[in-house]
């Protein structure tokens, strides 16, 4: 029989960045957590990095564009632990050139990005969320971005009123896609114990950002781990930032 104790968290895009420092987070907070990822490699050297710090970590091979990779993933958790208390998803790519107009962004851009910033999260949360229903209180997590939010870019006070923000239409569009989700799968599970959450992490420093950012990944995980550790009494279907609410 699985073990009732601790709870048990998967974090996808877990390798590096604000995943890794999720995970890690939550691992120093008793949290038993599966690192996900496409590259085997990484996400084992990545656990072991944990592991070595006497947290509780494994690594899970998960492609999030790939449909047998998330089937697999969901019955390997299925078989090891019998349900998913938390699920974060985490992964995420920004393909588009800065400086860039939006018309001049190729269809290939968009597509790559949905692929993973949007299907990749219904896919992933769909396979897993039985496994999430078998959680006493289970938690989702979307990670987001300021840029999902449409109030935001049409704010010409906001930093994503600029031309530099304006040549991200895919990643931004893939963001308030989410953003779009996330209060629909709320719906559905309202009057369950799950809980359904998008986050903003902050501008941070990070291979995506090409090291630009206001915020350390320490301090760029702690809204997601927040929410993943959200108490019963908590909020669901709402797009926050260290509590703060975000505009839709």
């Amino acid at each position: 029989m699985p073990d009732p104790s601790p709870r048990i968290a998967l974090v996808t895009g877990a390798n590096r960045g604000i995943g890794f420092e999720t995970a890690r987070q939550l691992a120093s907070a008793g949290v038993r957590v599966l690192l996900a990822g496409r590259d085997r490699a990484a996400v084992t050297e990545a656990a072991e990095k944990l592991r070595a710090d006497g947290l509780a970590a494994d690594h899970l091979v998960l492609d999030v564009t790939d449909p047998a990779s998330v089937r697999a993933a969901a019955a390997e958790v299925d078989r090891r632990h019998g349900r998913l208390d938390i699920l974060v998803n985490n992964a995420g790519i920004r393909t588009e050139e800065y400086g860039k107009r939006p018309s001049e962004q190729p269809m290939r851009q968009w597509r790559e990005t949905f692929d993973t910033n949007l299907f990749g999260v219904i896919e992933v949360t769909t396979a897993f969320l039985p496994l999430i229903r078998r959680s006493a209180a289970g938690r989702v997590v979307n990670v987001s971005s300021l840029l999902g939010s449409l109030t935001t870019h049409s704010d010409p006070l906001s930093y994503a009123h600029t031309p530099m923000f304006k040549s991200l239409p895919a990643y931004s569009a893939s963001k308030s896609a989410v953003n779009s989700w996330t209060v629909h799968l709320a719906y559905e599970l309202r009057g369950t114990p799950v809980k359904v959450n998008a986050v903003h992490p902050g501008y941070t420093k990070t291979g995506m950002n090409d090291g630009a950012g206001d915020l350390d990944v320490t301090d760029g995980a702690r809204t997601s781990v927040a929410m993943a550790l959200l108490a019963d009494d908590g909020p669901t279907g709402t797009y926050t930032n260290g509590g703060e609410t975000i505009p839709w």
